[in-house]
């Protein structure tokens, strides 16, 4: 078998790369057939359809059957000759590959090429939408070309949404939180949401197996109320973020290429013995990834054909790749998952979703979903650990970050909003009506003060339903009769049958 399109072009002019979703083969005899592997297609061709000996054969065949692998073009687009360049467009100005080179080439490499204007032709898009999530179009009137990248040329997603029907699945889904939210009894409604910040901070924390302060915890949980009003998409409203919700020792005035830090995640495997998951952009990428960043959210936010659920996942995600921040970066990716759904108006005003309870809850699935960039990563980046455990990354490594395929984590974050829509919220909201009703019952037995409880019924439910013989000897419980304890604990066993250890 012959390689072709792509992978012809990368052997052919000697470029490195992240692994593509789609490789191209062209065999000798045989029919043709798709080997899908863990997500990434081998295509292979019949011998008709080989493209011929040339870059632009090849290139013209990649567009047209690969789609758009920005990363190689912006590499491979510099190293083409000028006066061949010229040729092969003039060949054929109008035809769409054509042009989409043309545009390519020049907004990439800042060089115009000696080629006049187009003035006749329909615009033809630059991302095929029957492959690709689309943006809004720029018309690019030298080309004739609609730019609908999510991002711009320098920075953007990659979503290849497959048999999804995205749009769709984001309307089904607004429609279905609207429903659950407004069967929540009006008495309940504002301590509910109260309810709701309070679990998502707690969550957001656990995930990354800290317990906050009651201040910071605080801390957050107004950082999520303020999500429906402030803007957060801005260098100034990350690094609020950032300091507000870590240690005010590892609070940073800037991003981390002010302190020159490389950051990575991993994992001790034994004294000395690192396994390394991700390698976030050299800290001398990060502001200029940040500004891109910065100026690619904001596009995608007001852009309403972008569906809420898909533009919350994006940023978080491509937020939590660059890693601006010493600390408390994982926290905040989560955080933009509220403040994009909350800027979008996604579900009543005020109501927070706690997506954070079902990812703590499948963190296979949640590794899954950072792991479909972060694993072709790391088998491309060349780096050190020193005995101090810090790292250097080698070579230029930029190009990598620039243009992520958020397909998988977009179809696994839309799994997460759907559980936490039809499972979490409304066994959050049951969890509270019942502890209104357990509350009222324990009256009726003796009329404990509110601290206390609260204390009981937690205590219990940590016990599986029964007061422990050490947290009896606690001297809130000191005024009980053995009678009245043992009448709690069945209330308690009744209306949270869960935790009964029966």
């Amino acid at each position: 078998m012959r390689k072709a399109g792509y992978v012809w072009l990368k052997e052919e002019f000697g470029i490195e790369t992240l692994d593509y979703w789609i490789t191209s083969y062209v065999r000798d005899k045989g029919t043709p057939k798709t080997v899908e592997r863990d997500g990434y297609i081998e295509e292979i061709h019949r011998a008709a359809t080989w493209p011929g000996d040339t870059w632009h054969d090849h290139l013209e065949f990649a567009l047209k059957r690969e789609g758009l692998h920005l990363e190689l073009l912006r590499l491979l687009l510099p190293k083409l000759d000028w006066d061949e360049l010229i040729e092969y467009i003039t060949a054929t100005p109008t035809g769409r590959y054509t042009r989409i080179v043309w545009y390519l080439y020049e907004a990439i490499t800042w060089n115009t090429l000696d080629i006049d204007d187009l003035t006749v032709g329909n615009y033809v898009p630059l991302l095929d939408s029957s492959v690709y999530l689309t943006a809004k179009p720029k018309k690019i009137r030298r080309q004739r070309i609609d730019d609908n990248l999510l991002g711009s040329i320098n920075f953007s997603p990659m979503v290849r949404h497959g048999d999804l029907d995205l749009k769709q699945i984001n309307l089904n889904l607004r429609e279905r939180c609207s429903e659950v939210v407004s069967k929540f009894p009006a008495s309940i409604y504002q301590r509910a949401i109260n309810y709701l910040y309070a679990k998502e901070s707690k969550s957001s924390y656990a995930i990354e197996r800290e317990t906050p302060t009651a201040q910071r915890a605080h801390h957050f949980i107004t950082l999520l109320e303020r999500a429906w009003q402030d803007d957060f998409l801005t260098k100034e409203g990350l690094v609020e973020l950032q300091n507000a919700i870590v240690d005010p020792r590892f609070a940073n005035h800037g991003y981390r290429d002010t302190i020159e830090e490389q950051i990575y995640i991993g994992e001790t495997i034994a004294p000395g013995n690192e396994r390394i998951h991700y390698a976030a952009p050299k800290p001398g990428d990060v502001s200029e990834m940040m500004r891109e960043f910065i100026a690619c959210s904001r596009k995608i936010l007001r852009d309403r054909s972008i569906p809420d659920i898909t533009a919350a996942g994006i940023i978080a995600y491509l937020f939590n790749y660059i890693h601006p921040f010493s600390d408390g970066n994982g926290r905040i990716h989560r955080f933009l998952m509220h403040h994009v759904l909350a800027k979008r108006g996604f579900g009543p005003q005020g109501i927070i979703l706690p997506v954070s309870a079902v990812i703590l809850n499948r963190p296979q699935d949640y590794d899954k979903s950072l792991e479909s960039f972060s694993r072709i990563l790391m088998d491309k980046i060349d780096y050190d650990l020193d005995d101090h455990l810090r790292m250097t990354v080698h070579g230029e490594t930029i190009n990598h970050y620039r243009y992520i395929d958020c397909s998988k984590l977009n179809t696994i974050f839309h799994d997460f909003v759907q559980q936490t829509i039809e499972s979490e919220l409304p066994a959050e909201i049951e969890y509270l009506q019942r502890h209104d009703k357990c509350r009222a019952e324990m009256r009726t037995i003796v009329d404990l003060p509110d601290r206390i409880a609260e204390l009981f019924i937690k205590c219990c439910i940590q016990n599986a339903g029964i007061l422990s013989k050490s947290k009896r000897q606690l001297q809130e419980f000191a005024e009980l009769k053995d009678s009245e304890i043992a009448e709690l604990e069945r209330i308690i066993c009744e209306i949270f049958p869960e935790t009964s250890s029966s």
